[in-house]
């Protein structure tokens, strides 16, 4: 598992190995994951990356935004946030399971998402986290598609049993090795609450180095009253 579940591509060693060694009833450990995404607010993180340079110890040195806007936005962040700053319920970007997932689905993956804002705030990016499953090679005990209802999601995760291992990355779980992954626009996008935000998002293998993962997000708002 690395940040954002998916980075550094080791899930296909993994299948690999899986492929070539698994014997029938055996155990893959974390058997299943799920990739949550979701539109965060940030505006301490935005501040000290980008409009610090509009004022630094009273020198206007603004001529360095754009390029701190570039540097800001050009690769994920993993940094920990709190609930506070996810502006919507999450949306499902893939689930895995271990036992069935093939390496050529992993070479790239694209994921339509629709969500709604609660509240007045600047979106300053989408969030990235995941939890992983520690089950036997059937069915899941809470199986999340990306159609899913948001409200849905909370309520399959409030059902597990006592015995489900599971390790959650969310913002609102305690903090872990993994934190969360922030993709940081140049601008905020303003949203009104219940505006609806959606688009898509692709994750795929760089042709480079195969370690190395290129992310593509695509975020329209719809026009309310």
């Amino acid at each position: 598992m690395g940040y954002m579940l998916l980075y550094e591509s080791m899930l296909p060693s993994v299948l690999f190995a899986r492929d070539k060694w698994l014997k029938p009833g055996g155990l893959i450990l974390p058997s299943h994951a799920t990739l949550f995404m979701a539109p965060v607010t940030n505006r301490e993180r935005y501040e000290d990356s980008v409009d610090f340079w509009r004022d630094v110890y009273g020198i206007n040195m603004s001529a360095l935004v754009p390029l701190a806007k570039k540097f800001t936005s050009e690769e994920p962040s993993i940094e920990t946030i709190g609930g506070e700053n996810v502006i919507s319920w999450p949306s499902v970007f893939k689930r895995f399971d271990c036992y069935n997932f093939t390496a050529e689905e992993f070479k790239s993956i694209t994921s339509k998402y629709k969500v709604s804002s609660m509240m007045l705030a600047p979106i300053h990016g989408f969030g990235f986290w995941f939890e992983v499953e520690f089950n036997e090679p059937i069915e899941s005990s809470h199986n999340f598609p990306s159609s899913l209802d948001p409200l849905e999601i909370i309520q399959k995760k409030r059902r597990r049993s006592s015995e489900d291992i599971v390790l959650s990355t969310a913002p609102e779980d305690e903090p872990t090795h993994w934190q969360q992954t922030i993709l940081y626009f140049p601008d905020p996008i303003e949203v009104k609450q219940d505006q609806i935000i959606e688009g898509s998002v692709t994750v795929s293998q760089s042709e480079e180095n195969p370690r190395f993962l290129n992310i593509h997000l695509e975020c329209l708002r719809t026009d309310i009253g």
